[in-house]
C-alpha cells in the first residue's frame, strides 16, 4: 500500500511504554506510531520482530535489545540515555509491555531515577480473549503462565481454585493438553474457552468444559501460535473457603510473606474480607504463641 512521508514531533524525554499489535499489524494506534517514529531509540525484546512492524509503517528509529537475558546489562545504558534527555520507547514482541513480558525492573529503576514514565495503551491478548470468550468479565484474575513442571503446576492450580473471578492464563501449544488435564482435575467441570492466534488469519476460539477441552487437545496435534485460556469463576457456594481452609492458607502464606501480605493474599484468593482474614490471622498467631509456651 502506497503511503506518504509524515513529519512527527520529537517525543518528550522519558520512558514511553508502547503497546504493539498481538498479531494483526493494523492494530496499532496513531499515537503509538508517532511515539515510535519520534523516539530516539526503541528498546525491544527481539529486534527482528519489531523491525517488521517498523518496516510496515516506514519508521527508521534505531532499535536496542531489552529482554530477560540482557536486562541487567541493558538497563544502565537505557538509564544513561534518559539521563541525557533522550526519549526511549519500550515495546514487547506483541501486546502491552510488562504483561508477562520484561520491563517491570526497568520501569521501577526509571521512576527511582526521577525520569518520566508514560503509558501508550493498546492491544492486549488478555483483554482480547476476555472480550470474546463469553465468560463473566466483571472480575478477572490474570495468572499468566502456570509452572511448566506438573507438581508445581498442580499446586498452583489448587491455590487458584477459590479465587472468585474468571481466570486468564497463557500457555504454549506443546503444554496445552497437559495443563488442561490438570486444570480439569483441580478446578472441576468449569466452562472455559481456548483463544488461539487472536487477531490473526487463523484465529480460533474453542469453548467447552475443562475436561472436554483437555480430551480434545489430547487427541489432536499440538496447536500452534499464541494461546490464552479463559476459565469461568467457581460456583458461588465454592467461593467461600471454610475456616480450616483459611487457616491452612494463612499458615502456608506465613512461611513466605509477612502477616500483612498473607492477609492480602488469602483475602484475594477467597473473596473473604480483609478484616475477617486479619482477625483469623491474629487468632492463629496467638494460638501458635500459646502452643510454644
Amino acid at each position: 500500500m502506497a503511503g506518504r512521508d509524515v513529519e512527527v514531533p520529537a517525543l518528550a524525554a522519558g520512558l514511553h511504554i508502547v503497546a504493539t499489535p498481538i498479531g494483526n499489524l493494523g492494530d496499532i494506534t496513531l499515537r503509538a506510531l508517532e511515539a515510535l517514529a519520534g523516539a530516539d531509540v526503541i528498546a525491544c525484546e527481539d529486534t527482528r520482530v519489531t523491525r517488521k512492524l517498523l518496516d510496515r509503517y516506514g519508521i527508521a528509529t534505531p532499535l536496542t535489545p531489552y529482554h530477560d537475558h540482557n536486562a541487567a546489562e541493558a538497563r544502565p545504558k537505557i538509564l544513561a540515555r534518559l539521563g541525557r534527555g533522550d526519549a526511549v520507547a519500550l515495546v514487547s514482541d506483541a501486546g502491552t509491555p510488562l504483561v508477562s513480558d520484561p520491563g517491570f525492573k526497568l520501569v521501577r529503576a526509571v521512576r527511582e531515577a526521577g525520569h518520566a514514565v508514560t503509558a501508550l495503551p493498546g492491544a492486549s491478548a488478555t483483554l482480547a480473549a476476555l472480550s470474546i470468550a463469553g465468560l463473566p468479565t466483571d472480575r478477572f484474575f490474570f495468572e499468566g503462565f502456570l509452572p511448566p513442571k506438573e507438581a508445581a503446576r498442580r499446586t498452583r492450580i489448587g491455590e487458584l481454585k477459590r479465587i472468585p473471578a474468571t481466570l486468564v492464563l497463557f500457555e504454549t501449544g506443546p503444554r496445552l493438553a497437559a495443563t488442561l488435564a490438570d486444570l480439569a482435575d483441580g478446578l472441576g467441570a468449569r466452562e472455559a474457552a481456548i483463544c488461539r492466534e487472536l487477531t490473526k488469519l487463523h484465529e480460533e476460539v474453542r469453548r467447552g468444559d475443562l475436561a472436554e477441552l483437555a480430551q480434545h487437545y489430547a487427541d489432536a496435534d499440538d496447536p500452534r501460535g499464541e494461546i490464552v485460556i479463559v476459565i469461568a469463576p467457581p460456583a458461588e457456594e465454592m467461593a467461600q473457603a471454610s475456616e480450616n481452609e483459611v487457616d491452612e492458607m494463612l499458615r502456608q502464606a506465613f512461611v513466605r510473606v509477612s502477616v500483612k501480605d498473607a492477609v492480602s493474599e488469602v483475602a484475594g484468593a477467597t473473596g473473604i474480607s480483609r478484616r475477617d482474614i486479619y482477625q483469623r490471622a491474629l487468632a492463629l498467631a496467638k494460638d501458635e504463641d500459646d502452643g510454644a509456651t
